[in-house]
């Protein structure tokens, strides 16, 4: 069949762009699939469809722009002109915008796809229930929670007009079917990009890099892991470096700036800034661990799912879906209480001190994320795509 992906893609700097990458990757090596076509907000010349592995053609048709009144429309005009077998909808609430009209607007998409007769299924990566929207750095006004709330409960209906929607923890499939009374739920775990051969767990000589990775400012704040790793200098007289990969969400612009001129005192102290696919590897492969300085969570952590592929151990707040990712895919990791900087400090010395520890998390991580590569997510897709075709969802050119 033809498939057909709507979602942002790299170089987009619009969230969940890196996990289409590795979406279209996989599933253009699925025979059933006979091309990806990526309906995206960025141009065929700049698309990263660029893969070393063997597959179908990835065919680029942009349709849509971040915060734009009209994606709903364009997007189903793209939809008409490709005529694909089936879509996917790789989504979250501010997909398709940070102003929250076109946000909304945007969510209606995957029922446009279905009254065109389009087997559609919707990805989508959290639910609104479960996000702090006092820390995600949406209002602080209770008010206004009230009716984001009461908005996200409407736009989550709109989603389950959609044939299917996969949730990544069994958490929100839980909210779909008990508070929405939905039987359109499917659960299929957010799963890990790539599988490196199992790394040795020796650390090259120098500094103890303790890393954090993300979009950063709302409910992600790096203060707190600063203060944390200067007193574990103090206390171990380590040399640890602080490494800060990532960019500020687009709610918070300048945090980062910020934060460089308030902790200009702190040494070994790195921000990379946006780090490229390519570079990716590098980053996580030299950190000695990697932290999660959350407040609250939105859902299914791709880091998490990185560290773990490239065998590194976790620094993590015993909260929300993280919690849930430990005891759902055997995750392991030092904990901390949110927002403690003495409790995070406690953790990351255990693992600074103790490298038997490290790296006994370390393979824990290793093999959890070995269980869940995305070649089998993708056919997980494909098998939900089958049994539509199979109650008569379908359409013609969903043969091959």
């Amino acid at each position: 069949m033809k498939l057909a992906i709507v979602t942002a893609y790299p170089p987009s700097k619009v969230t969940l762009n890196e996990y289409a990458y590795h979406l279209v990757k996989h599933f253009r090596q699925h025979n059933e699939v006979t091309e990806v076509v990526l309906l995206t907000d960025v141009i065929p010349e700049e698309a990263d469809v660029t893969f070393e592995e063997d597959g179908c053609k990835v065919t680029v048709v942009p349709c849509w722009r971040f915060n734009s009144y009209t994606n709903v429309f364009s997007i189903a005009k793209a939809v008409r002109q490709v005529q694909p077998g089936a879509i996917l909808y790789n989504l979250q609430f501010m997909k398709f915008g940070d102003k929250k009209i076109p946000a909304a607007l945007g969510l209606f998409s995957p029922w446009m796809s279905k009254l065109m007769k389009v087997p559609t299924i919707v990805l989508l990566h959290n639910i609104m229930e479960t996000v702090d929207l006092t820390s995600a750095g949406f209002t602080t006004n209770k008010l206004k929670i009230k009716v984001f709330q009461k908005i996200g409960t409407l736009l989550t209906k709109v989603v389950l007009k959609a044939d299917t929607v996969a949730v990544t923890i069994s958490k929100y499939l839980e909210v779909l079917q008990e508070k929405y009374k939905s039987d359109k739920g499917i659960l299929i775990p957010h799963g890990t990009f790539e599988i490196p051969e199992e790394p040795s767990y020796d650390l090259k000589e120098g500094s103890l890099k303790v890393m954090t990775f993300g979009k950063f400012g709302t409910y992600k704040k790096v203060e707190i892991l600063i203060e944390a790793v200067e007193k574990v200098r103090q206390r171990t007289r380590k040399d640890i470096e602080v490494v800060i990969a990532g960019t500020d969400n687009p709610n918070t612009l300048g945090y980062l700036d910020r934060i460089k001129k308030l902790y200009a005192h702190v040494p070994n102290l790195t921000f990379t800034g946006y780090v490229e696919e390519e570079d990716v590897p590098v980053i996580f492969s030299e950190s000695a661990m990697v932290v999660f300085p959350y407040t609250s969570t939105t859902g299914s952590s791709g880091v998490l799912h990185q560290a773990g592929s490239y065998g590194k151990a976790v620094v993590m707040p015993d909260l929300g879906d993280l919690s849930i990712l430990v005891k759902e895919e055997g995750y392991r990791g030092a904990f901390f209480k949110p927002g403690d900087i003495d409790s995070l400090a406690a953790a990351i010395q255990e693992l600074v001190i103790d490298t038997s520890y490290r790296n006994k998390l370390a393979k824990a991580n290793y093999q959890a994320a070995t269980a869940l590569p995305m070649s089998a997510i993708t056919g997980m897709y494909l098998d939900a795509f089958a049994a539509l075709k199979k109650e008569g969802k379908t359409t013609l050119s969903m043969a091959a």
